[in-house]
Protein backbone atom coordinates (compact mmCIF):
# COMPACT_ATOMS: atom_id res chain seq x y z
CA UNK A 1 0.00 0.00 0.00
CA UNK A 2 1.34 3.41 -0.98
CA UNK A 3 1.57 6.22 1.56
CA UNK A 4 -1.46 8.48 1.85
CA UNK A 5 -1.27 11.46 4.21
CA UNK A 6 -5.06 11.28 4.68
CA UNK A 7 -5.09 7.68 5.92
CA UNK A 8 -4.68 6.45 9.51
CA UNK A 9 -2.20 3.60 9.13
CA UNK A 10 -1.86 0.90 11.80
CA UNK A 11 0.99 -1.50 10.94
CA UNK A 12 1.01 -5.30 11.29
CA UNK A 13 1.15 -6.58 14.85
CA UNK A 14 0.12 -3.34 16.59
CA UNK A 15 -1.57 -3.98 19.95
CA UNK A 16 -3.76 -1.65 21.99
CA UNK A 17 -2.65 -3.16 25.29
CA UNK A 18 -4.90 -1.67 27.96
CA UNK A 19 -4.18 2.04 27.80
CA UNK A 20 -1.03 1.67 25.66
CA UNK A 21 -0.52 1.52 21.90
CA UNK A 22 2.42 -0.81 21.22
CA UNK A 23 3.86 -0.21 17.74
CA UNK A 24 6.56 -2.41 16.21
CA UNK A 25 8.10 0.55 14.39
CA UNK A 26 7.81 4.36 14.40
CA UNK A 27 4.77 6.35 15.52
CA UNK A 28 3.97 9.51 13.53
CA UNK A 29 1.22 11.79 14.87
CA UNK A 30 0.06 14.61 12.61
CA UNK A 31 -0.68 18.25 13.41
CA UNK A 32 -3.57 19.17 15.74
CA UNK A 33 -4.20 15.57 16.77
CA UNK A 34 -5.24 14.13 20.13
CA UNK A 35 -4.19 10.71 21.43
CA UNK A 36 -5.82 9.37 24.61
CA UNK A 37 -3.37 6.47 25.00
CA UNK A 38 0.19 5.86 26.10
CA UNK A 39 2.47 5.22 23.12
CA UNK A 40 5.31 2.69 23.03
CA UNK A 41 7.29 2.64 19.76
CA UNK A 42 10.72 2.61 18.14
CA UNK A 43 10.66 6.40 17.57
CA UNK A 44 7.96 9.03 17.90
CA UNK A 45 7.32 12.11 15.75
CA UNK A 46 4.53 14.46 16.89
CA UNK A 47 3.33 17.42 14.85
CA UNK A 48 2.34 20.95 15.83
CA UNK A 49 -0.34 21.52 18.49
CA UNK A 50 -0.64 17.83 19.20
CA UNK A 51 -1.95 16.57 22.54
CA UNK A 52 -0.98 13.15 23.89
CA UNK A 53 -2.86 12.28 27.09
CA UNK A 54 -0.46 9.62 28.30
CA UNK A 55 3.15 8.51 28.56
CA UNK A 56 5.60 8.20 25.67
CA UNK A 57 8.20 5.43 25.66
CA UNK A 58 10.61 4.96 22.75
CA UNK A 59 13.67 2.82 22.07
CA UNK A 60 15.21 5.63 20.03
CA UNK A 61 14.52 9.32 19.26
CA UNK A 62 11.57 11.58 20.09
CA UNK A 63 10.68 14.74 18.12
CA UNK A 64 7.80 16.91 19.32
CA UNK A 65 6.84 19.97 17.27
CA UNK A 66 5.59 23.45 18.22
CA UNK A 67 3.04 24.14 20.98
CA UNK A 68 2.29 20.51 21.75
CA UNK A 69 1.18 19.06 25.10
CA UNK A 70 2.21 15.73 26.63
CA UNK A 71 0.12 14.87 29.69
CA UNK A 72 2.50 12.23 30.99
CA UNK A 73 6.14 11.18 31.19
CA UNK A 74 8.49 10.92 28.21
CA UNK A 75 11.08 8.13 28.31
CA UNK A 76 13.44 8.25 25.33
CA UNK A 77 16.16 5.75 24.44
CA UNK A 78 17.90 8.18 22.06
CA UNK A 79 17.90 11.93 21.37
CA UNK A 80 14.96 14.26 22.05
CA UNK A 81 13.98 17.36 20.08
CA UNK A 82 11.37 19.47 21.89
CA UNK A 83 10.15 22.48 19.90
CA UNK A 84 9.10 25.93 21.11
CA UNK A 85 6.06 26.27 23.36
CA UNK A 86 5.75 22.57 24.14
CA UNK A 87 4.59 21.49 27.60
CA UNK A 88 5.36 18.13 29.22
CA UNK A 89 3.23 17.55 32.33
CA UNK A 90 5.56 14.90 33.67
CA UNK A 91 9.23 13.95 33.60
CA UNK A 92 11.49 13.80 30.54
CA UNK A 93 14.26 11.19 30.68
CA UNK A 94 16.55 10.37 27.77
CA UNK A 95 19.77 8.48 27.09
CA UNK A 96 20.95 10.78 24.29
CA UNK A 97 21.15 14.53 23.60
CA UNK A 98 18.41 17.06 24.37
CA UNK A 99 17.61 19.85 21.91
CA UNK A 100 15.03 22.14 23.47
CA UNK A 101 13.35 25.28 22.14
CA UNK A 102 12.07 28.47 23.73
CA UNK A 103 9.28 28.52 26.35
CA UNK A 104 9.33 24.76 26.85
CA UNK A 105 7.87 23.57 30.18
CA UNK A 106 8.82 20.25 31.75
CA UNK A 107 6.85 20.09 34.98
CA UNK A 108 8.71 17.26 36.77
CA UNK A 109 12.15 18.10 35.37
CA UNK A 110 14.40 16.19 32.99
CA UNK A 111 17.34 13.81 33.03
CA UNK A 112 19.66 13.66 30.02
CA UNK A 113 22.86 11.65 29.65
CA UNK A 114 24.06 13.52 26.56
CA UNK A 115 24.51 17.16 25.49
CA UNK A 116 21.85 19.77 26.21
CA UNK A 117 21.23 22.49 23.62
CA UNK A 118 18.84 25.35 24.40
CA UNK A 119 17.99 27.04 21.12
CA UNK A 120 17.52 30.76 20.49
CA UNK A 121 13.91 32.00 20.37
CA UNK A 122 14.51 32.95 16.70
CA UNK A 123 14.61 29.77 14.57
CA UNK A 124 17.64 29.19 12.34
CA UNK A 125 15.46 29.51 9.23
CA UNK A 126 14.81 33.16 10.14
CA UNK A 127 18.56 33.86 10.32
CA UNK A 128 19.02 32.25 6.89
CA UNK A 129 16.14 34.28 5.47
CA UNK A 130 17.52 37.57 6.85
CA UNK A 131 20.98 36.75 5.51
CA UNK A 132 19.60 35.93 2.03
CA UNK A 133 17.55 39.18 1.97
CA UNK A 134 20.64 41.20 2.90
CA UNK A 135 22.64 39.53 0.10
CA UNK A 136 19.87 40.30 -2.39
CA UNK A 137 19.83 43.97 -1.33
CA UNK A 138 23.58 44.14 -1.94
CA UNK A 139 23.25 42.49 -5.35
CA UNK A 140 25.09 39.27 -4.47
CA UNK A 141 22.74 36.99 -6.45
CA UNK A 142 25.49 34.44 -7.16
CA UNK A 143 26.04 33.92 -3.42
CA UNK A 144 22.26 33.48 -2.91
CA UNK A 145 22.18 30.87 -5.67
CA UNK A 146 25.09 29.02 -4.05
CA UNK A 147 23.31 28.97 -0.66
CA UNK A 148 20.09 27.65 -2.22
CA UNK A 149 22.04 24.89 -3.98
CA UNK A 150 23.67 23.92 -0.69
CA UNK A 151 20.28 23.76 1.01
CA UNK A 152 18.95 21.64 -1.85
CA UNK A 153 21.85 19.20 -1.47
CA UNK A 154 21.28 18.88 2.26
CA UNK A 155 20.60 15.19 2.87
CA UNK A 156 19.75 15.48 6.58
CA UNK A 157 16.24 14.22 5.94
CA UNK A 158 14.70 12.09 8.67
CA UNK A 159 13.37 8.88 7.17
CA UNK A 160 10.89 6.80 9.12
CA UNK A 161 11.09 3.02 9.33
CA UNK A 162 9.39 0.73 6.82
CA UNK A 163 6.92 -0.21 9.55
CA UNK A 164 5.09 2.77 11.07
CA UNK A 165 1.86 4.05 12.54
CA UNK A 166 0.59 7.29 11.00
CA UNK A 167 -2.26 9.45 12.32
CA UNK A 168 -3.40 12.14 9.84
CA UNK A 169 -3.86 15.80 10.79
CA UNK A 170 -6.83 16.85 12.93
CA UNK A 171 -7.66 13.30 14.04
CA UNK A 172 -8.29 11.95 17.54
CA UNK A 173 -7.97 8.42 18.89
CA UNK A 174 -9.40 7.14 22.16
CA UNK A 175 -12.52 5.29 23.26
CA UNK A 176 -14.32 7.19 20.49
CA UNK A 177 -11.90 7.91 17.64
CA UNK A 178 -12.54 10.42 14.87
CA UNK A 179 -10.34 10.03 11.78
CA UNK A 180 -10.15 12.89 9.29
CA UNK A 181 -9.40 10.51 6.40
CA UNK A 182 -9.33 6.76 5.79
CA UNK A 183 -8.21 3.82 7.96
CA UNK A 184 -5.92 0.93 7.09
CA UNK A 185 -5.35 -1.76 9.74
CA UNK A 186 -2.59 -4.28 9.09
CA UNK A 187 -2.50 -8.00 9.88
CA UNK A 188 -2.87 -9.45 13.40
CA UNK A 189 -3.61 -6.17 15.15
CA UNK A 190 -5.72 -5.62 18.27
CA UNK A 191 -7.49 -2.22 18.21
CA UNK A 192 -9.64 -0.65 20.93
CA UNK A 193 -12.35 1.97 20.53
CA UNK A 194 -15.22 3.01 18.29
CA UNK A 195 -14.08 4.60 15.03
CA UNK A 196 -15.81 7.26 12.96
CA UNK A 197 -13.92 7.46 9.68
CA UNK A 198 -14.33 10.03 6.87
CA UNK A 199 -12.96 7.78 4.15
CA UNK A 200 -12.49 4.14 3.20
CA UNK A 201 -11.53 1.39 5.65
CA UNK A 202 -9.50 -1.79 5.10
CA UNK A 203 -8.84 -4.29 7.89
CA UNK A 204 -6.38 -7.03 7.00
CA UNK A 205 -6.61 -10.67 8.06
CA UNK A 206 -6.37 -11.76 11.69
CA UNK A 207 -7.07 -8.34 13.23
CA UNK A 208 -9.58 -7.60 15.98
CA UNK A 209 -11.43 -4.33 16.61
CA UNK A 210 -13.06 -3.95 20.03
CA UNK A 211 -15.56 -1.33 18.97
CA UNK A 212 -17.76 -0.24 16.10
CA UNK A 213 -16.94 1.15 12.65
CA UNK A 214 -18.99 4.06 11.32
CA UNK A 215 -17.58 4.95 7.92
CA UNK A 216 -18.57 7.45 5.24
CA UNK A 217 -16.78 5.43 2.53
CA UNK A 218 -16.35 1.74 1.70
CA UNK A 219 -15.29 -1.04 4.09
CA UNK A 220 -13.26 -4.17 3.34
CA UNK A 221 -12.86 -6.78 6.10
CA UNK A 222 -10.51 -9.62 5.13
CA UNK A 223 -10.69 -13.23 6.36
CA UNK A 224 -10.22 -13.81 10.08
CA UNK A 225 -11.23 -10.28 11.14
CA UNK A 226 -13.28 -9.83 14.32
CA UNK A 227 -15.33 -6.72 15.07
CA UNK A 228 -16.91 -6.43 18.52
CA UNK A 229 -19.51 -3.91 17.41
CA UNK A 230 -21.59 -2.64 14.50
CA UNK A 231 -20.24 -2.03 11.00
CA UNK A 232 -21.74 0.86 9.03
CA UNK A 233 -20.59 2.19 5.67
CA UNK A 234 -21.33 2.51 1.96
CA UNK A 235 -20.18 -0.57 0.01
CA UNK A 236 -19.19 -3.23 2.56
CA UNK A 237 -17.24 -6.39 1.75
CA UNK A 238 -16.94 -9.00 4.50
CA UNK A 239 -14.76 -12.10 4.25
CA UNK A 240 -14.71 -15.08 6.61
CA UNK A 241 -15.23 -12.78 9.61
CA UNK A 242 -16.94 -12.64 12.99
CA UNK A 243 -19.09 -9.54 13.54
CA UNK A 244 -20.56 -9.24 17.06
CA UNK A 245 -23.08 -6.66 15.90
CA UNK A 246 -25.03 -5.62 12.83
CA UNK A 247 -24.04 -4.54 9.32
CA UNK A 248 -25.62 -1.49 7.70
CA UNK A 249 -24.63 -0.32 4.23
CA UNK A 250 -25.85 0.61 0.77
CA UNK A 251 -24.44 -2.58 -0.71
CA UNK A 252 -23.12 -5.61 1.20
CA UNK A 253 -21.04 -8.47 -0.15
CA UNK A 254 -20.44 -11.14 2.48
CA UNK A 255 -18.84 -14.58 2.70
CA UNK A 256 -21.54 -17.24 3.15
CA UNK A 257 -19.96 -18.68 6.31
CA UNK A 258 -19.22 -15.38 8.02
CA UNK A 259 -20.74 -15.00 11.49
CA UNK A 260 -22.89 -11.91 12.11
CA UNK A 261 -24.71 -11.60 15.44
CA UNK A 262 -26.97 -8.69 14.46
CA UNK A 263 -29.04 -7.86 11.40
CA UNK A 264 -27.73 -7.10 7.92
CA UNK A 265 -29.23 -4.08 6.15
CA UNK A 266 -28.44 -3.11 2.57
CA UNK A 267 -30.45 -0.63 0.48
CA UNK A 268 -29.06 -2.06 -2.78
CA UNK A 269 -29.13 -5.70 -1.68
CA UNK A 270 -26.90 -8.37 -0.14
CA UNK A 271 -24.65 -10.60 -2.22
CA UNK A 272 -23.40 -13.85 -0.62
CA UNK A 273 -20.31 -15.63 -1.94
CA UNK A 274 -18.51 -18.84 -1.01
CA UNK A 275 -14.96 -20.17 -1.36
CA UNK A 276 -15.57 -21.44 -4.90
CA UNK A 277 -16.92 -18.11 -6.08
CA UNK A 278 -14.07 -16.33 -4.33
CA UNK A 279 -11.48 -18.46 -6.15
CA UNK A 280 -13.24 -17.87 -9.47
CA UNK A 281 -13.27 -14.09 -8.92
CA UNK A 282 -9.57 -14.20 -8.08
CA UNK A 283 -8.90 -16.14 -11.29
CA UNK A 284 -10.88 -13.61 -13.36
CA UNK A 285 -9.00 -10.73 -11.73
CA UNK A 286 -5.68 -12.41 -12.49
CA UNK A 287 -6.76 -12.99 -16.10
CA UNK A 288 -7.81 -9.34 -16.48
CA UNK A 289 -4.43 -8.28 -15.10
CA UNK A 290 -2.78 -10.79 -17.50
CA UNK A 291 -1.03 -12.45 -14.54
CA UNK A 292 -2.09 -15.96 -15.61
CA UNK A 293 -0.46 -15.45 -19.02
CA UNK A 294 2.79 -14.42 -17.35
CA UNK A 295 2.66 -17.53 -15.13
CA UNK A 296 2.12 -19.79 -18.15
CA UNK A 297 5.13 -18.27 -19.94
CA UNK A 298 7.20 -18.71 -16.78
CA UNK A 299 6.24 -22.41 -16.64
CA UNK A 300 7.24 -22.91 -20.31
CA UNK A 301 10.61 -21.30 -19.67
Amino acid sequence: MGFNKRTYIIPDGTKFDGGTIRVEGDAVVGNSCQVDFNISSERLFAGERTKINGDIETKSDVRIDLFSTINGNVSCGGDAYIADGTKINGKLSLKGDLDVGDNVEIIDGFEAKGWINIRSPIPMVIYVLLYVLELLKRGHSEEVERILQELEKNDEIISISEKYMFLPNSSSIGNDSVISGGLHVGKNCVITGNHRVRGNVTVESGSTIYGSLKVSGNITLEDGVKVEGNVEGSAIKVGMCNIAGGIDGKKVEIFRNAEVTGTIKALEGVNFFDAKKKRMKKKVDRFNDRVDIVDEVAELL
